[in-house]
């Protein structure tokens, strides 16, 4: 907002002055427009699955990296190291955290990850607790709460990759995770900055979401790659617990018998209470940029909307259109959502 009047290049939720360490319209972004063929909601959230990317980082490199976690489980997080081909000076080090049954390779990772690298900056794309190659090495899996995990990976990083400061990425419920451990830290967190995309601010309501008619097949498609994934190599589960994921007929269910009684929660519903994002953002204190679609056919716009944005750390970027994890816009193969975050940690 510029002499007190909204940029026409940005969506007008996202202008009206918004209550970040930075006026959004300081990252200077044309308005996003779908580009062909994504149009609608649904392609623009399907294009993640469709369109085609390379499966590496190359030309730049990565080395795999381990955090034993400190809990006495025995388990173990795998990360990709990224290196630039050319690093800049002063870049702080990028980790990025997919979102449910994602992983490293998850076409959004790669993406933002080619996009800081050409930036010069330092990529950790790290794989939770159960997810794509980090399962062989978990008996425990990864659930929206599980902001613990996080915190130990960030108290193990060396100096040698922090010492330029660190700023974190989360999409979807990898960004729920992020705003919950934000919000419990304040501003004891190392982390410089912040951004999630499309994450389910209110676990309930995103999860009954979900589960409406009209999303049937995204449903049963995400609900069936949970139980292949809670249920892979290195897996530890009771009979109890492996009946309850096989036989689920919902996430709500999945939950409900499975992550809330293994974990310590009543059901799903204390599961979702207590883990919500909305409950944390409050304590939020450094600059995060939260980042969604208001068409996003998985989670309501209407918790974004109608969320009170008067804690002045948090930036929200609303556009009207955009999918879940999509923005594929005109004018630039990189998604639109990349180059937001990335404009954002330039401003910090």
């Amino acid at each position: 907002m510029k002499n007190g009047v909204a940029s026409p290049g940005l969506e007008p939720i996202a202008a009206a002055r918004l209550s970040g360490s930075i006026d959004v319209v300081d990252l200077d972004l044309p308005p996003f427009r779908p580009r062909f063929p994504w149009w609608g909601a649904d392609l623009q959230t399907l294009a993640n699955r469709l369109r085609s990317m390379p499966r590496s980082v190359a030309p730049h490199t990565s080395e795999r990296v381990k955090f034993p976690l400190p809990d006495g489980s025995g388990d173990m997080l795998l990360a990709s190291l990224d290196q630039p081909v050319t690093s800049k000076a002063g870049r702080p080090l990028v980790i990025l955290v997919h979102g449910l049954t994602g992983g490293e390779d998850s076409l959004y990772i790669l993406s933002m990850a080619h996009l800081m690298l050409s930036r010069g900056s330092r990529v950790l794309r790290l794989n939770l607790r159960g997810a794509g190659p980090s399962r062989p090495l978990c008996r425990q899996h990864y659930y929206a709460g599980r902001s613990q995990d996080f915190r130990a990976v960030l108290s193990l990083l060396p100096r040698e990759l922090t010492r330029d400061g660190v700023v974190a990425v989360g999409y979807s419920l990898g960004g729920a995770m992020l705003l919950k451990y934000l919000g419990e830290e304040g501003d004891a967190t190392p982390l410089d900055a912040a951004a999630t995309v499309c994450a389910p601010i209110d676990l309930a309501a995103a999860c009954r979401h979900m589960m409406r008619r009209r999303n049937h097949l995204y449903h049963r498609y995400i609900l069936g790659e949970m139980k292949v994934e809670a249920t892979g190599e290195g897996a530890e589960l009771a009979p109890a617990h492996r009946a309850a994921i096989v036989q689920a007929r919902s996430i709500w269910e999945y939950d409900d018998r499975f992550i809330a009684p293994r974990y310590g929660f009543a059901g799903a519903e204390d599961y979702y209470e207590r883990c919500r994002p909305t409950r944390f953002m409050g304590g939020i204190r450094i600059p995060t940029l939260v980042m969604a679609a208001l068409d996003d056919p998985w989670i309501p716009g209407a918790l974004y909307r109608d969320y009170d944005w008067s804690n002045r750390s948090l930036t929200p970027l609303l556009p009207a259109q955009g999918g879940h994890v999509g923005f594929h816009a005109r004018g630039n193969r990189q998604p639109w959502s990349d180059l937001a975050v990335a404009r954002f940690f330039d401003h910090g």
